[in-house]
């Protein structure tokens, strides 16, 4: 499988850090002590110092290949005294080449911790608070000495579609970023004070982990893209498919709330893709979802399905906003009416060709 999505987000860090250095170099001799860096508390230095910390240990977290998952690696980077801004800007090259060759070395499915929100990042993540990180200090940085600066905005893009899954799409990436992060204006919409990205959600489930899909793998397996999963034969099922559009439609309209979206099934064994499963909405007023799922052909029969059900109604029903789940099954279909009924549902109702089936809390 080539490694397509690993390399996509190498290059995002690569470009958004060097399109960055290049800008701040032709303020390298303004007064980066005594200018504070836009809308922030910080002088410009702090940010930057700042920005290429952040990068830094973000390629640690994942060089550690999961050594640290419940804290940060205990490290920091220190400047030279004396170090000037040119000085600065080096670092932040460096910093940057060396997130993305963490980036390109690590396997698709590893994790390391990051607080927000689930305490744990892949690196997709990682390269997308990097890019994040990059060009929000960038701009900072530029409104306090001067330079105009706007990023590509494939850039920006990259990090709205991969963190900041609950951000409705705005008219433009770069504009709908700023305004995520306090930082801008959007028409018809109320400014944003307290903000924060989130990485998608993992859940264990016996043989299998349930790796949350962020809207840009939602589009890539969409448009008949793998979604950065390598899929066992069969897959993905045409189930996955049509979730994963779904899943996009909620994105683009401001209602996705990414723990009730689509999740991959991933075989822990060899870290391939089986099936998908997931909620065809949040949580309505009386805390009632509908949960559905798929196999790819060649992975039946194993209890992939009932194993990956009971996990993430376990999940769900153990939050405060989720009272039941339902599922719908056709009468044909027998193996997955034994698959609702081995994960604890119940049968509730039989209407045409349809059973519908419960579990509550």
């Amino acid at each position: 499988m080539t490694d397509v999505c690993g390399q996509r987000a190498a290059e995002a860090v690569e470009r958004a850090v060097a399109d960055a250095a290049r800008l701040l170099r032709t303020a390298a001799d303004a007064d980066w002590d005594g200018t504070r860096a836009g809308g922030l508390e910080w002088n410009c230095r702090r940010a930057a110092g700042h920005l290429v910390n952040a990068l830094i240990a973000y390629a640690g977290q994942l060089a550690g290949r999961g050594r640290h998952m419940d804290a940060y690696a205990p490290f920091d980077l220190a400047f030279e005294e004396g170090t000037d801004p040119a000085g600065l800007i080096d670092v932040l090259e460096t910093t940057g080449t060396l997130l993305a060759m963490a980036v390109r070395s690590t396997p698709p499915r590893a994790r390391a911790f990051h607080p927000f929100p689930f305490r744990s990042a892949n690196r997709e993540g990682f390269a997308a608070m990097g890019v994040t990180e990059t060009l929000l200090h960038t701009y900072d940085i530029a409104t306090g000495l001067g330079p105009a600066y706007e990023p590509p905005a494939d850039l920006a893009e990259f990090a709205l579609t991969r963190i900041f899954p609950q951000v409705r799409p705005g008219p433009a990436p770069w504009p709908t970023l700023l305004w995520a992060t306090g930082r801008g204006d959007l028409p018809g919409r109320e400014p944003v004070t307290d903000w924060l990205w989130s990485n998608n959600l993992v859940l264990p489930a016996g043989r299998l982990t349930l790796e949350g899909v962020t809207p840009a793998a939602a589009a890539d397996l969409a448009t008949g893209g793998d979604g950065g999963f390598d899929w066992v034969e069969g897959g993905p099922y045409e189930g996955t498919r049509q979730a994963a559009v779904m899943t996009l439609k909620a994105y683009e309209t401001g209602v996705h709330r990414p723990e009730f979206g689509l999740f991959v099934l991933v075989r822990r064994e060899d870290d391939r893709a089986v099936g998908g499963m997931g909620f065809h909405t949040a949580p309505d007023e009386e805390g009632r979802t509908e949960i559905g799922y798929d196999l790819a052909t060649s992975a039946r029969g194993h209890g992939y399905a009932t194993e990956a059900l009971r996990a993430l109604s376990e999940w769900a029903l153990a939050r405060t906003d989720v009272r039941s789940l339902f599922a719908t099954v056709e009468r044909a279909n027998l193996p997955s009416q034994r698959v609702v009924t081995r994960a604890g549902f119940r049968q509730v109702e039989a209407e045409g060709e349809l059973f519908a089936y419960e579990l509550r809390d």
